[in-house]
């Protein structure tokens, strides 16, 4: 059976995408288990093209994505007033950014880098901690203004 087709034996999967132009195919390599080096494929071809500066750039790249997916998350509100067509716009505009940021941190992680990997799980998680910490604060502040008995403090 060619390796083509069978796909359980090895940690890597040989590809042959026609070429373009000539018809003709070219073999390259796709890692298929996690390995570490800045001998990555992220996004496109040729980037970062095992260039140490490139690969920091495309680690940076992919933290930011993932930071901007948890950002994003949380919709802006539809103000009272407002028109519901161009409220819904917004919100459409909004989770189409969002949805095509993840899909570019999905693509990107599915390079199997182990450093690309962290850059996205970090930045979740840094997203994630910027939206809960705001949250937090803002739920603080609204509890201080207030007294138990109702008489509004100055600030």
């Amino acid at each position: 059976m060619s390796q083509e087709h069978y796909h359980g034996a090895g940690m890597d999967m040989e590809m042959t995408p026609p070429d373009s132009m000539s018809g003709c195919s070219t073999n390259m390599m796709m890692q298929m288990s996690f390995y570490w080096g800045k001998a990555a494929i992220v996004l496109f071809s040729g980037w970062p093209d095992q260039k140490l500066g490139m690969y920091v750039l495309s680690l940076f790249f992919v933290f930011l994505l993932a930071l901007a997916v948890e950002v994003l998350s949380i919709l802006p509100g539809v103000k009272p007033g407002t028109n519901p067509i161009l409220g819904g716009l917004t919100q459409a505009t909004v989770y189409a950014f969002r949805m095509g940021f993840a899909y570019l941190v999905m693509l990107s992680v599915m390079s199997f880098n182990l450093g690309i990997f962290i850059a996205a799980v970090a930045g979740h998680a840094v997203g994630f901690f910027i939206i809960k910490a705001r949250a937090l604060a803002t739920a603080g502040r609204e509890e201080t203004l207030t007294s138990p008995t109702g008489i509004t403090r100055k600030v």
